[in-house]
């Protein structure tokens, strides 16, 4: 009897080892600490951002409009908090992506801007808060690709056999990965026109 529950004791523990839970729990950790490095990233860039727009406006007061807009893109890409408990929701991941490109393309418009203005180029404080933004920009494509490569690991073991029953038995689901947001216009051929004389 006491061989008996020894055999089926060690025939558990054999099954266990092989049905993925140990590496599911290690890899959602994976991803939720890569996610956790993307919103650092995040945030950094937009702490910078203020001081940015305050550098700016003393030397392109004219440009109004374009520091209202950094500034608003801010305020919704802030308002847009993405957690862990929300990786797994396509909707979400995309509301995020989509605040986070607006602040981006905001951004690009103010740095387009200040080629306007020489002076404030030549300020020292612009260009170490530019440079910081642009190495937070840098930060945060280092951190995205991280975050896709823990996703796509947790994914795959998600979706392979034997792991996959248990990952229905404890509900992990595939998690929602970055997309590119205008993938119907970079997945076209380009179109080549040299015109005709």
């Amino acid at each position: 009897m006491r061989s008996y529950r020894m055999i089926l004791l060690a025939a558990a523990a054999t099954l266990l080892c092989g049905c993925g839970y140990n590496t599911l729990q290690q890899q959602d950790e994976a991803v939720k600490a890569s996610w956790s490095e993307v919103v650092n990233q995040y945030q950094r860039r937009a702490d910078l951002i203020p001081n940015l727009v305050e550098t700016v406006k003393g030397f392109a007061a004219q440009e109004q409009q374009v520091l209202v807009g950094v500034t608003e893109a801010r305020a919704r890409a802030s308002s847009i908090q993405l957690t862990p408990e929300l990786l797994n929701d396509p909707v979400a991941m995309q509301q995020f992506q989509q605040s986070q490109g607006a602040l981006s393309s905001a951004l690009k418009s103010l740095f387009a801007i200040t080629e306007n203005y020489p002076e404030l180029k030549s300020d020292q404080n612009f260009r170490d808060l530019q440079a910081q933004i642009e190495g937070t920009e840098n930060r945060i494509a280092v951190a995205r690709n991280r975050y896709v490569e823990a996703v796509r690991i947790y994914n795959t073991t998600v979706r392979s056999f034997p792991s996959n029953l248990t990952a229905m038995l404890f509900k992990h689901g595939v998690k929602a990965n970055f997309g590119v947001e205008n993938e119907a216009e970079i997945t076209a051929p380009p179109r080549v026109d040299f015109g005709t004389r």
